[in-house]
């Protein structure tokens, strides 16, 4: 029997274009990377802002969006010291966690405030809405950035001698030169992981579905199709350890590829169950054949944070 691929030749194109871009952005890092986390964090942020406006909040959308880019800046802020100010500069010693724990309670206590003077509706509907929009995706997306970052000034240089067969008169600068590239790779591989999961999940579950996997949230989704997209990412993190990432071990390829292949996916159940909740299909029509930037982006969301915790005080520490 034939198998129907909705949206398929759409969702072909509109990767031909973007996957190239968004490859390229991610390997070179910098402000450009900064600016496109930036800006899709923005656009979900606006559209979880629009879902939640059809279930009655009043949200404070401009504070929401100064927030989110605030939070991304806290983990591009050492390089936006250095280039300002130099390397020798005393404010990079500032602590990156320690700025995004202050920029997350300052807007906590601007939200508040300015509901004492709004009178829109319900507070606690209004003040929920707009500070989950910007820990949800705010900050939590805001972590790729960190995690691209992690391998710039900071990043250990011993793991590139030892991952270069031990080349100890390696410069300094030509270390971190090579660790900075590591980065993008690893930024790369995760972003690969998490299309070849939702790839394998759509293709493996139409083929071969059977067995609902949670009929309130996603009744097209199947545990068979589940199956497929977690042993994808699984499968692709061991192949970019082998080839690309010489500074992780194998043990370490298969957690960051168990974190895609499950948190990944419970990433897109959670964006569903929103937009259930707020009675659309897609978050917004902004890509063809994909929906909008939330749903496009909604298991990097959920991964970002916990991969970030684990390259920085484990795999990396």
């Amino acid at each position: 029997m034939a198998i129907n691929y909705p949206n398929l030749l759409s969702r072909v194109l509109v990767a031909v274009v973007a996957v190239p871009a968004v490859l390229l952005i991610s390997y070179h890092g910098g402000i450009l990377f900064f600016l496109f986390v930036s800006l899709i964090s923005c656009f979900a942020l606006n559209e979880f802002y629009a879902m939640a406006a059809l279930k009655g909040a009043s949200v404070q959308r401009a504070l929401g969006i100064v927030a989110v880019i605030m939070l991304n800046a806290s983990f591009f802020l050492k390089q936006l010291i250095s280039a300002l100010f130099g390397g020798q500069s005393l404010l990079l010693s500032i602590d990156t966690v320690q700025i995004f724990f202050i920029v997350l309670a300052l807007f906590f206590i601007c939200v508040l405030t300015v509901e004492l003077f709004r009178n829109k509706g319900s507070v606690l509907t209004n003040a929920g809405a707009t500070i989950l929009g910007v820990v949800y995706i705010g900050a939590f997306l805001s972590t790729l950035i960190g995690i691209r970052e992690l391998f710039g000034s900071e990043f250990p240089l011993r793991l590139v001698r030892e991952s270069l067969n031990g080349i100890n008169g390696l410069a300094d600068d030509s270390a971190r030169g090579i660790a900075y590239d590591w980065g993008g790779v690893m930024v790369i591989a995760i972003l690969a992981s998490i299309w070849i999961c939702d790839t394998a999940a759509y293709f493996g579950g139409l083929a071969t579905g059977k067995h609902k996997l949670f009929v309130r949230v996603s009744p097209n989704k199947t545990w068979e199709g589940s199956a497929w997209g977690f042993f994808g990412a699984v499968g692709t993190m061991i192949v970019a350890q082998r080839f690309y990432l010489p500074y992780l071990h194998l043990h370490q390829a298969l957690i960051i590829g168990g974190v895609v292949g499950v948190f990944g996916q419970i990433g897109d159940l959670v964006e569903s169950l929103f937009k259930r909740d707020a009675g659309v299909k897609d978050s917004s029509n902004m890509i063809p054949g994909h929906g909008g930037v939330f749903d496009r982006f909604d298991s990097l969301i959920f991964v970002s944070p916990i991969l970030y915790l684990y390259l920085r005080y484990f795999a990396l520490s």
